[in-house]
């Protein structure tokens, strides 16, 4: 008994010891209507707090998140915290009438619950219908976003219909088009970046299509993805599915100068309708002289993007990822399943 009673306190002290700088993080979330200008007009979306991309949410393993949401647009709603590993706490997952109701107009609900063993990039959305094109924002554990333009009368649309969403007028990052698109050079996005090693966190926040992401004259060094470490590796493109993230390490090895960061579409289905335009932000390092003045500078160097059906590209992408430490698993392989997709692009027969 003596000896119980000394491993238990020993237990304890340690219990205790790796939750002592666990903190409860407080937030309110305010789904409302909010009016952007995009592509010449102005358009009104769903916001959070009227910020598009929504509030980035800083934590550290371990702790705590409470998030009161308070509905006051006028969709049902919920929010899901995509790559939160749930423990105990299922009933905050999110989609709408999977592990609870949506929120009404008028109404609220808070999302309690703890963040264990993830460290990286994480993020949060709607999970209602089509409002997670703009009610996001990142949830980093210790942005750069591509997401489809979108508006009010789009999430009307899907809802009448039920169809897929409409193919985007633009894709963002971090909510602006970028130079490529029209009346948009003036609020490209700049990501600001010092000589030596910088941490780049990328989510695809699109609805239905994964994307390339490239910097010019950059190569990336990917350590994580959805939260979770991998063996370090080198690429000069990314690729990501709708929901994933990346974290990477980029190197500010280049002379004073600007580049361009670009993204488009990977599209392999035939015949699928598809928005083949490509979105930038600049790369601009710190200590080059126009970004000193904040002047326009030259003209930044555009990098060279895979082919928008480069499915070699994609498979050598993938094939790069591994684990930090070997993992084990089944090898044999007792049952067979067989999946069938579907795009939606066929019209119901009638009356059904």
């Amino acid at each position: 008994m003596g000896i119980f009673n000394k491993f238990s306190f020993i237990f304890l002290v340690i219990f205790l010891a790796l939750f002592a700088n666990a903190e409860v993080q407080r937030h309110r979330f305010v789904i409302q209507a909010t009016k952007v200008k995009r592509l010449c007009k102005t358009h009104n979306i769903i916001t959070v707090n009227g910020m598009f991309p929504g509030p980035t949410l800083e934590i550290k393993n371990g702790d705590t998140l409470e998030v009161q949401v308070v509905n006051k647009a006028r969709y049902n709603v919920t929010i899901h915290w995509h790559g939160v590993r749930q423990m105990r706490t299922g009933w905050a997952y999110g989609p709408d009438f999977v592990t609870r109701c949506p929120i009404r107009l008028g109404g609220s609900c808070t999302y309690r619950f703890t963040v264990q063993g993830q460290e990286g990039t994480l993020w949060w959305h709607a999970h209602s219908s089509w409002l997670r094109a703009t009610v996001y924002g990142a949830l980093e554990s210790f942005s750069v976003t591509n997401t489809n333009d979108y508006d009010d009368q789009s999430e009307m649309e899907a809802t009448r219909t039920g169809a897929a969403p409409n193919v985007s007028d633009a894709y963002t990052i971090n909510a602006q088009s970028g130079d490529l698109y029209k009346c948009s050079s003036k609020e490209t996005t700049i990501v600001p970046i010092d000589s030596g090693e910088t941490n780049l966190r990328v989510i695809n926040a699109a609805l239905n299509q994964p994307l390339f992401f490239k910097v010019a004259n950059h190569k990336l060094t990917v350590v994580g993805a959805d939260a979770s470490y991998t063996k370090p590796f080198t690429t000069s493109v990314l690729m990501l599915g709708p929901g994933q993230t990346t974290d990477v390490l980029i190197q500010g090895d280049q002379p004073p100068s600007r580049h361009y960061m670009a993204a488009r579409a990977y599209q392999s289905a035939q015949n699928a309708p598809f928005d083949n335009t490509t979105t930038t932000a600049i790369l601009e390092y710190k200590f080059a002289s126009c970004a000193a003045k904040k002047c326009n500078g030259p003209t930044p160097i555009m990098p060279s993007l895979p082919a928008y059906n480069g499915t070699n590209t994609v498979t050598a992408f993938s094939q790069s990822f591994r684990s930090r430490e070997k993992a084990e698993v089944p090898t044999d392989i007792d049952e067979s399943l067989f999946f069938t997709i579907g795009l939606g692009l066929n019209n119901c027969p009638p009356n059904l």
